[in-house]
């Protein structure tokens, strides 16, 4: 059995370096959300040389656009998002500092090359568990593009949040390993 990780926030470039495709992780700390619009904005704002809604460097963004919370919820359900939407993306966020990603799917030759290149690690969450998933963010604040409703970037605060290293920087990817070793069976 895999040894789980605690990882707190900021991820690092030396705590991302610790990370191997397969491990188990805990993390807690402060996350961002965005999803492809909020993506595109902030990439838009890039472009014009205006500054981003909040500092990529060290930073970890997951792809969810949570349902609104309940009475008493901090937030409603937030499953992972497919990261694919977010390829085009990812790797100008990435040059400027971003070292991690948390969402669910393949992602592209490019985004990988730029995950080694700079050294970012994509972390999978489970689909289908946003309501679980959702009890372990103790806080939630929407700081940027609140007119996207759910696919507005926030900042949330997050306590043992559950993942797993996907791709690490290394470029290693546990769904290719997964598949090769299926294939020796």
């Amino acid at each position: 059995m895999t040894e789980v990780v605690r990882i707190e926030t900021p991820l690092t470039h030396e705590k991302a370096a610790q990370l191997k495709s397969g491990d188990n992780v805990l993390l807690s700390g402060v996350i961002y959300t965005g999803r492809d619009a909020a993506h595109k904005k902030m990439v838009e704002a890039l472009a014009r040389g205006e500054e981003l809604p909040f500092n990529v460097k060290d930073q970890i963004i997951f792809f969810v656009g949570p349902t609104p919370p309940k009475p008493g919820q901090v937030i409603g359900s937030a499953g992972p998002t497919t990261s694919y939407r977010m390829d085009a993306y990812s790797p100008t966020l990435i040059e400027r500092g971003l070292t991690g990603m948390i969402g669910k799917g393949l992602r592209s030759a490019e985004v990988v090359d730029a995950m080694k290149r700079y050294g970012a690690v994509y972390f999978g969450a489970i689909g289908g568990l946003g309501a679980l998933l959702a009890k372990r963010i103790v806080a939630a604040e929407v700081i940027a593009y609140p007119e996207l409703g759910p696919e507005a970037v926030r900042r949330l605060e997050v306590k043992d949040f559950p993942i797993m290293v996907i791709i690490d920087q290394e470029g290693n990817n546990l769904y290719e390993i997964g598949k090769a070793k299926y294939r020796t069976i």
